[in-house]
């Protein structure tokens, strides 16, 4: 039996994907840096203590402002938010494009034959590339042909494509999307009883000081924490992506039943596309919900 692996995808595939990982990091370092700062700057705020005539805490809120300030300038003037939204869409739509030509699905039809096929397979990646290229570059060569590997599963009986699509794109990302979305769920319970119990303690020190004379005065301090972490919350979108990839698991699932019974290329090639539509809703609910949709991206994987 054959495997498609993304190792397997056109090169346009695996430069957005790097991209889009590189940015990531890039876009969560400096969101982490800059908020960090913040909270080391209000705890450098909130204490005094001088050391030779140096007062430490006045320096620590100087280099806590400071990181926040360099890190905000860099995610304003680099955007690395913006080149990983759009490198993971490119990505994304090149992968499903990828896979609807290997196993012969809606447009690339096995009617059309090979050499109209690979025609129209590279006009779509190149239609891809041109709506992302602000934040992908195509790589030197023929980075929108269709691999050895995309060919040989294209040309394979109908049986094998099947075997070869249930185990290396469905099943595989109905299991990524349902690890995904336990994670998300773990991490959205931590981030949420973390903020909970901040603010069970800001509001208990804030009432020692009002009713029992507390002189103890770190507000500031757990103010810059739970703006902090709702912060990253946002960022991280937890509670948005374990709901998304959920349904997205769900629906997989119940399209798989639907690529299992296809017994002609008609029936196939549909139950494919339809499999393929459940993939991108989900890839546009995410851009959407960081307010980043490209309908030009979006058509160009029909």
């Amino acid at each position: 039996m054959s495997t498609l692996q993304d190792s397997d995808l056109p090169a346009f595939f695996r430069e957005a994907d790097m991209e889009s990982n590189a940015a990531q990091r890039a876009t969560l370092r400096a969101t982490q840096a800059r908020l960090g700062g913040a909270v080391a700057a209000a705890v450098g705020g909130a204490f005094s203590l001088t050391l030779h005539q140096i007062d430490v805490w006045a320096w620590i809120a100087l280099i806590g402002f400071l990181v926040a300030l360099i890190s905000e300038l860099f995610l304003a003037l680099a955007t690395p938010e913006k080149r990983w939204y759009q490198a993971r869409a490119g990505a994304e739509s090149a992968k499903t494009l990828s896979w609807r030509f290997s196993v012969g699905a809606d447009p690339f039809f096995l009617s059309l034959g090979d050499e109209a096929a690979d025609s129209l397979f590279r006009q779509r990646v190149i239609q891809v590339a041109r709506q992302v290229t602000d934040s992908v570059q195509l790589p030197k060569g023929d980075a929108t042909a269709p691999s050895d590997g995309m060919i040989a599963l294209r040309r394979s009986s109908l049986e094998n494509r099947r075997v070869t699509y249930l185990r290396d794109r469905t099943r595989a990302q109905r299991d990524w999307y349902t690890d995904k979305a336990k994670f998300n769920r773990s991490r959205a319970v931590f981030w949420r009883v973390s903020l909970i119990a901040a603010e069970v303690i800001a509001v208990v020190l804030a009432a020692g000081r009002v009713f029992a004379g507390w002189e103890i005065d770190v507000a500031g301090i757990l103010a810059a924490l739970i703006g902090a972490g709702a912060a990253w919350l946002a960022v991280k979108q937890h509670s948005t992506l374990r709901a998304a990839y959920s349904l997205t698991a769900a629906e997989l699932e119940r399209q798989m039943v639907s690529v299992r019974s296809a017994n002609s290329e008609a029936t196939w090639a549909q139950s494919v596309a339809d499999a393929e539509e459940a993939i991108s809703r989900e890839h546009t609910m995410w851009l959407a919900s960081r307010g980043e949709v490209n309908e030009d991206v979006g058509r160009a994987q029909l």
